[in-house]
């Protein structure tokens, strides 16, 4: 699977996400979201994010990386490297922001953490969707995970469900997978045109000076 990910030179996935918020009382508050990624590697992506609290974008053309709050209509831009997984890096450890999806670019890579995992299961064949997939099952320290890849000449993950150990109440995140292999797109859907009354502002560890130097 990771290994024909990383083959991939063009995709569009839809995600549908679930995540479970445990309140102090112990109860369970589950929220959705979903997720839209387009990727041209090596180096223009986007992302769109949209859940009842939130709808943000995430633009990057090869030069620039853009992150916009639709419903505050704040924006910010700071200028980027040259591929996707270097820009993954540097809002990381510099704006601690952390992207959907990453994984998708993780897994087969020196970056996976499959050194971590305990114990793994091949519970067999299973269908999402109506898609014909394998189903692991993974244990590492605090979490258990499951994988369904999808069969045959495609072996595209379709599902993910994470457990938290370390929490009684064992919350999940889940997130099921849509793929699109030949996605129509133009240029312009990696480039941010700010709406006229959008305010620019700066991300959490960026300065003006930054900016000024092009940092």
């Amino acid at each position: 699977m990771g290994a024909y990910l990383r083959s991939l030179k063009v995709f569009q996935v839809l995600g549908a996400v679930t995540h479970d918020d445990v309140l102090d009382d112990g109860l369970i508050i589950q929220s959705s979201s979903k997720i839209d990624m387009l990727a041209v590697k090596p180096n223009r992506m986007r992302i769109e994010v949209v859940s009842d609290e939130r709808h943000r974008l995430y633009l990057y053309d090869g030069k620039t990386f853009t992150a916009w709050g639709r419903l505050n209509n704040f924006y910010a831009t700071v200028p980027a490297p040259p591929t996707i997984p270097e820009l993954f890096q540097l809002v990381q450890e510099k704006f601690d922001i952390e992207l959907p999806l990453i994984d998708l670019f993780k897994w087969g890579t020196n970056e996976d953490d499959i050194n971590k995992i305990k114990t793994a299961i091949d519970a067999g064949p299973t269908a999402v969707d109506g898609v014909t997939c394998e189903q692991y099952v993974f244990h590492q320290e605090g979490v258990d995970w499951q994988l369904w890849i999808q069969l045959g000449d495609y072996p595209l993950p379709r599902r993910l469900v994470i457990t938290t150990l370390t929490d009684e109440a064992r919350p999940q995140h889940t997130i099921n997978f849509d793929w699109n292999l030949a996605p129509s797109f133009n240029e312009a859907a990696f480039v941010f045109d700010p709406p006229p009354d959008a305010k620019r502002i700066l991300f959490d560890g960026q300065t003006v000076a930054d900016i000024k130097k092009g940092n």
